[in-house]
């Protein structure tokens, strides 16, 4: 069986809910990623931002993104997925949650994530089209 572990991006760069906006876009840029976990003090997953995220609750808002943290874009507890789930329930959770990225945890740590490119490299096309199908329709 293959596993999110199997088609993770492994070695994910959080950025810490104490940097601004500007820290986390520079991060992206550096990267060339469009999100990035944040990460507490605990060094444990509080959320995802993406560059998304920053032009549209922060720039659009006339927001600062030199002041304004990646931790106040940080909204409730995050989609995860164990680093030894089977690919089913990895497409089942960013399709319930109509998400692009997924975190990956091993033993509370976030080891990895799976993102819209990694699922087109390692899954069958059907099962890639259905998914950017059920994303993409409007609610």
């Amino acid at each position: 069986m293959t596993t999110a572990r199997d088609i993770m991006h492994s070695g994910a760069t959080c950025v810490q809910e104490t940097e601004t906006l500007v820290d986390a876009a520079r991060r992206m840029h550096e990267l060339d990623v469009g999100a990035l976990p944040i990460c507490g003090p605990d060094d444990r997953l509080h959320g995802v931002i993406t560059d998304r995220d920053i032009v549209l609750k922060c720039l659009a808002r006339g927001k600062d993104p030199k002041t304004m943290t990646a931790g106040e874009l940080s909204q409730g507890k995050p989609v995860t997925i164990s680093a030894d789930a089977g690919t089913e329930q990895v497409l089942h959770a960013m399709e319930e949650h109509r998400i692009r990225r997924l975190p990956v945890i091993d033993d509370h740590r976030l080891v990895g994530m799976i993102s819209e490119a990694d699922l087109a490299r390692h899954l069958p096309e059907e099962k890639v089209g259905h998914f950017v199908e059920t994303i993409c329709a409007t609610a």
